[in-house]
C-alpha cells in the first residue's frame, strides 16, 4: 500500500468472485486503496469479514455465493463495473469449479454489462494436461474468452506472503526436522509477492482498455529451485539441516500416499510441483502491467524470524 497508488478506482463498483481467499483477501487491500468499492463473494464470506475496518461505510459488501448456481453469480455480478474472477481449487469437481464455473461467471458479467473483467488462471495452465488443475485451468480461460472476449486473462505464478500456505510450510517445515526431503529438487519457480500480483489486477482494472483481450504471465523477477528455496529457507532462519533431494521415482511413489512430513501432497500437486512454475517468456509479463516485481529475498529473512530458536531474540543468520 505505500508505493505511491492513486485513487484510479475510484468509487467503482469490484465484485471479487473467491474474494475471501489467500490472493483475494491481498487484493481487497489494494483495491480499496485505490478507492474501489467491493463486493467480496465466495462460499465462506466471513474468511475476509477481518477486511471490515479498511474500508469506509458501505465500502466494503460481503456475498455468499456458490459459482454452480446461476442465480447466485447473477447477483454478485449485478451493477458491477468490474468483475476479478479468483475462484480455484486442487479437488472437487474442477471441471465444474475452474472449466464450466469461469465461464459462467464471465458471461454473467457480460450480461449484467460489467466493463472490465480479469480472470485469475496459472502458470502451467494447459488443455492437453494429464493434470486436472492445469487442464480445467485452461479450459476456463477459454470459456471466459468466448463469453466475455475482452477479458484480461492473469497467469500467476506461485504467490508468496508472509500469511501464505507455500513459504511458511515449507517453514514450519524445516524449523520442525533437522533431515527434510526435497520434493522435485531441480523444479523451476519464479515466485512472485502477492501484492505485487494486486498491484497488477488493479492495474489492469484502472485501464481494462489497454489489457482487454490479452494474457499476462504474472512471475517473480528470478528463477529458483525447489532445492535453493529450501535451503534459503534454513538460511533465514539460522538452521542448519540436511537435505536430501529425492529423485522422481521415489518422490512420486511417495506423493502416491498423500503425505509429505508436515502437509498434504497428492500426485496431482506432485506433478504440478515437478513441471515448476516459471514464465514461458512468450507472452507478456508483470512489467507490462507497470508492476516491477520485489524479489523473495527481500522478505524472506524477516518472515522466518517467527520459526528460529527464540523467534526475534535467536541467532541471526550468517550471510551465505
Amino acid at each position: 500500500m505505500g508505493k505511491g497508488r492513486t485513487r484510479d478506482l475510484e468509487g467503482r463498483l469490484v465484485t471479487l468472485i473467491g474474494g475471501s481467499g489467500f490472493f483475494g483477501t491481498h487484493l481487497a487491500q489494494e483495491l480499496l486503496a485505490r478507492g474501489a468499492r467491493l463486493r467480496i463473494c465466495s462460499r465462506h464470506p466471513e474468511k475476509a469479514f477481518h477486511l471490515k475496518p479498511l474500508g469506509n461505510l458501505g465500502q466494503v459488501q460481503f456475498l455468499r455465493v456458490d459459482v454452480n448456481k446461476p442465480d447466485a453469480v447473477a447477483a454478485a455480478v449485478f451493477g458491477a463495473d468490474a468483475v476479478v474472477n479468483l475462484v480455484g481449487a486442487f479437488k472437487g469437481d474442477l471441471d465444474a469449479i475452474q472449466g464450466e464455473g469461469a465461464g459462467r461467471i464471465a458471461a454473467a458479467a457480460a450480461q449484467a454489462g460489467a466493463g472490465a473483467f480479469v480472470h485469475i488462471s496459472a502458470l502451467g495452465a494447459d488443455a492437453g494436461s494429464p493434470v486436472a488443475y492445469a487442464r480445467t485451468k485452461a479450459e476456463g480461460e477459454a470459456a471466459v474468452r468466448a463469453a466475455f472476449p475482452g477479458a484480461t486473462i492473469l497467469r500467476p505464478s506461485v504467490l508468496f506472503g508472509d500469511d501464505d500456505q507455500f513459504v511458511t510450510m515449507f517453514g514450519r517445515i524445516i524449523a520442525a526436522f533437522p533431515v527434510v526431503p526435497v520434493f522435485g529438487p531441480d523444479a523451476r519457480l519464479q515466485p512472485l509477492s502477492v501484492d505485487d500480483a494486486a498491484e497488477a489486477v488493479g492495474n489492469a482494472l484502472a485501464h481494462p482498455e489497454a489489457h482487454a483481450g490479452k494474457v499476462y504471465e504474472l512471475a517473480g523477477p528470478e528463477v529458483i529451485t525447489m532445492g535453493d528455496l529450501n535451503r534459503r529457507i534454513a538460511r533465514a532462519e539460522a538452521r542448519e539441516r540436511t537435505f536430501i533431494d529425492l529423485p522422481d521415482g521415489v518422490s512420486g511413489l511417495i506423493a502416491a500416499f498423500g503425505w509429505l512430513p508436515g502437509a498434504p501432497l497428492t500426485r496431482d500437486q506432485w506433478l504440478l510441483l515437478k513441471a515448476g512454475s516459471a514464465a514461458t517468456g512468450t507472452l507478456p509479463g508483470i512489467r507490462d502491467l507497470g508492476v516491477h516485481p520485489r524479489p523473495l529475498a527481500l522478505f524472506l529473512e524477516r518472515w522466518m524470524v517467527r520459526f528460529r530458536k527464540q523467534g526475534r531474540f535467536g541467532s541471526k543468520p550468517r550471510a551465505a
